[in-house]
């Protein structure tokens, strides 16, 4: 398997299913409901699927569930377009805009932020931080899965859903990077879509539109491809798919 460059980072933010006791009381679910809902909602086995080969130091996962706290979202709900949907960075409906959780107080929404999102955004930055001092530059892969069918929440329902959906920033995704992640897996065999049916990338907010030093591309494979979504076990395939999945990354990085 092909190395992954040193100053590259892997954030994975939806693989994590943990429901901490502390905030369990917040939610309005059954135990079943709730377990429904991570289904439907987790990027099942992200952090296998792109970083099983990957050194523990480049490798930036949430520890709590997005159901708890989104680590991908804006910290400002005015800032974040799925507020609209109820899932800013704390999540009050679930994945069919049904209630998911009782109105939480600011000291329990300062807690949730002060506890996981800060915390998470720190060790990016810090990530992010380390390359740039050793190599002069880093890059964030966002590293997601989705599913074959939109989620009634979404709010592309028509777009194509590609094996493979490369999302990009505007200021901090070159062409030339953009160009080879797709010649890259188009080459292994995969359907590929720009920025369709999700777009963007994360990028450290202290980064953020200011340094070039730092590009972004986002990941997302299509759950199918290594995973019954109705049973969230893997396919008899998964480590084929995450090796192909890693040598693509690895190989478009460099060759940029």
């Amino acid at each position: 398997m092909m190395q992954l460059p040193k100053w590259a980072v892997i954030h994975v933010p939806h693989n994590s299913t943990a429901i901490p006791d502390s905030v369990r009381g917040q939610f309005i679910l059954s135990d079943s409901e709730l377990q429904n809902e991570l289904l439907k909602m987790t990027d099942h086995h992200t952090l296998a699927l792109f970083t099983s080969s990957v050194p523990n130091d480049q490798v930036i996962q949430a520890s709590v569930s997005r159901l708890v706290v989104d680590v991908e979202r804006f910290e400002d709900d005015a800032q974040e377009v799925m507020t609209s949907r109820g899932m800013g960075v704390i999540y009050s409906k679930r994945h069919d805009g049904q209630p998911m959780r009782r109105e939480i107080s600011p000291v329990e929404r300062e807690g949730l932020l002060g506890s996981w999102y800060r915390p998470h955004h720190l060790a990016l930055n810090r990530a992010v931080d380390k390359a740039i001092f050793q190599h002069g530059k880093s890059i964030v892969i966002d590293a997601h899965s989705f599913p074959k069918l939109p989620l009634p929440y979404e709010l592309n329902q028509i777009s194509p859903r590609p094996e493979i959906c490369i999302g990009t920033d505007e200021f901090h995704t070159p062409r030339s990077l953009e160009s080879a992640m797709a010649e890259r897996f188009l080459a292994a065999g995969f359907e590929v879509g720009i920025n369709s049916p999700f777009s963007g990338a994360i990028v450290p907010s202290t980064h953020y539109r200011k340094d070039a030093r730092v590009s972004a591309v986002m990941i997302e494979v299509r759950r199918d491809l290594y995973m019954n979504e109705d049973t969230g076990f893997r396919l008899v395939d998964f480590e084929q798919v995450s090796k192909v999945v890693q040598d693509c990354i690895a190989e478009a990085l460099c060759a940029i």
